[in-house]
């Protein structure tokens, strides 16, 4: 398999999904957002960039299966399958907040072999394959080499359905609070992973987050030298629904205070 060659036709297909993205948003009313849960949002948007995408990794791939968040296909033992997130950041998105993405990865077997987050708005391509480097807009990244909290710049995300944890992610919060430049909730955890695979963010924790959420900013953290794991340390990160990103030197302190509260 040409992970490469996959990997710039996969950056075309997140291109003009992109575009069809951006040109819905003003056209977009109430009227066309369901509610999957409170606050899991889902318009016709969602439903068909990611039959869009599906269409199309099809003739790249014609025996591929798919995990994508709309249930536009299904897995079903394939040896490649693609996970998708067609529009990471809806609620962003249908509130007008332009931090939203498209997120692709690919996985033979049980390893991920191709990612590319897409920052729409932004017109930010982060993508890699195996065998190669990560890249945003052809220019190799890394993730940062800070390894203190206090010269740390931290990314999270807010359980929105989930709230079981909610005390333990509160002392977490507190902590990275009280010690570090500060703290982001972007919205799209694919942008949050690209921007620590880039050296943005120093590390990006997350709880009930999706293997789609994940899979391709996952890949992209560690192809750019950084660390990925659960909040107990293991690899259950991609379908665990907890995870853990950092560039190496952050990694050991970072991951220290999260599984402290949050570790089983």
């Amino acid at each position: 398999m040409d992970y490469k060659f996959i990997c710039e036709e996969v950056q075309k297909i997140a291109k003009e999904v992109g575009s069809f993205i951006e040109d819905e948003i003003n056209k977009l009313s109430d009227q066309d957002v369901e509610t999957k849960s409170k606050a899991s949002l889902v318009t016709y948007v969602d439903k068909t960039a990611e039959q869009n995408i599906v269409n199309a990794l099809k003739k790249l791939i014609p025996e591929s299966g798919f995990i994508t968040e709309e249930g536009t296909a299904t897995y079903s033992g394939e040896k490649f399958k693609w996970v998708i997130d067609p529009l990471d950041g809806t609620t962003n998105y249908i509130h007008r907040v332009p931090m939203y993405s498209v997120s692709i990865a690919l996985m033979e077997e049980s390893e991920i072999v191709v990612g590319i987050v897409y920052d729409i708005h932004g017109d930010e391509m982060f993508y890699s394959w195996k065998g190669g480097a990560a890249y945003l807009n052809g220019t190799e990244i890394k993730t940062a080499t800070n390894s203190e909290h206090e010269n740390a710049l931290i990314a999270t995300g807010f359980p929105y359905y989930d709230f079981e944890v909610i005390d333990a992610y509160l002392k977490v919060l507190k902590f990275f609070m009280m010690s570090t430049r500060g703290l982001r909730r972007m919205g799209s955890a694919a942008i949050d992973l690209a921007y620590v695979a880039a050296g943005r963010f120093d590390g990006f924790y997350e709880h009930a987050l999706n293997p789609w959420d994940v899979a391709a900013g996952v890949f992209l953290v560690q192809q750019a030298g950084g660390k990925v794991t659960d909040f107990s340390g293991g690899d259950n990160y991609m379908f665990g629904r907890q995870l853990v990103a950092a560039g190496n030197t952050y990694f050991p302190n970072f991951f220290a205070e999260v599984n402290k509260h949050l570790g089983k």
